[in-house]
């Protein structure tokens, strides 16, 4: 298939040059403008299990203490069709849709399901294109780092699962000052460990700031928050 639209622009944004652009063109013709002919639903049949794999071993590698129910939930927020339209968005991607009149009449350069299907298509054509590593690349950039949107970021929630399954009390969390008018507050948290300082967070609540704290120590940073953790004899006290 040849491709008849200016893709550069795409490209550029993806990060990726298509050595097939007829790839990434197909990848973003809409059914109802194939006319009989190829659509990108067979990209997207491909891509949906491209992008299952990526964040899976995102996830797995970024949470390696995290447990499978939660990451099947922070999973399912990021292949989820909002999630994926809104990166759609972020890449311009309805611009370079191929739809047809009536699609296009109805907004179809902007529905989350036109969106999510293009993009899961686009993936796999850098997959085609590429290899596995480039559309874990650009699926990184197109889902900002595998950054789960803000309401699933449950950072709390995965920190105390990894305390509990090694056997050691749950994580404290402590305001340590607030700044800025009552109408704009920033609160300033910091978590300890059985006791110990092992991160810092900052937000707009209290709520967000304590979320901040639990992902710094989840990713590494914070005072002390790659040190090895020992787990807790029924006593109450550490294991050597």
């Amino acid at each position: 298939m040849r491709c008849k639209r200016n893709l550069t622009p795409l490209m550029e944004a993806l990060g990726y040059p298509f050595s097939d652009a007829g790839l990434l063109s197909l990848a973003l013709t809409h059914p109802s403008a194939s006319a009989g002919g190829e659509d990108n639903q067979r990209l997207e049949f491909l891509g949906d299990a491209v992008l299952q794999l990526t964040v899976s071993a995102a996830l797995y590698a970024r949470y390696p203490k995290g447990r499978e129910g939660e990451l099947t939930r922070l999973r399912a927020s990021l292949v989820r069709e909002e999630t994926l339209a809104a990166a759609a968005r972020r890449l311009s991607l309805g611009a370079f849709l191929s739809l047809d009149h009536g699609e296009e009449a109805t907004g179809g350069r902007d529905k989350p399901s036109v969106l999510a299907d293009a993009m899961e298509a686009v993936l796999a054509a850098v997959y085609l294109d590429g290899g596995l590593q480039e559309a874990a690349r650009v699926c990184a950039l197109a889902l900002d780092d595998f950054a789960p949107p803000s309401a699933e970021r449950n950072f709390k929630s995965l920190l105390q699962e990894r305390e509990q399954a090694g056997g050691r009390p749950a994580p404290e969390y402590r305001v340590v000052c607030e700044e800025g008018p009552p109408h704009s507050r920033v609160f300033f948290v910091e978590v300890y460990l059985s006791g110990e300082k092992r991160g810092e967070g900052q937000g707009p609540s209290k709520k967000q700031a304590e979320q901040e704290a639990a992902r710094g120590v989840l990713e590494g940073r914070g005072p002390g928050a790659d040190k090895p953790r020992r787990a807790v004899s029924p006593g109450g006290k550490e294991e050597p």
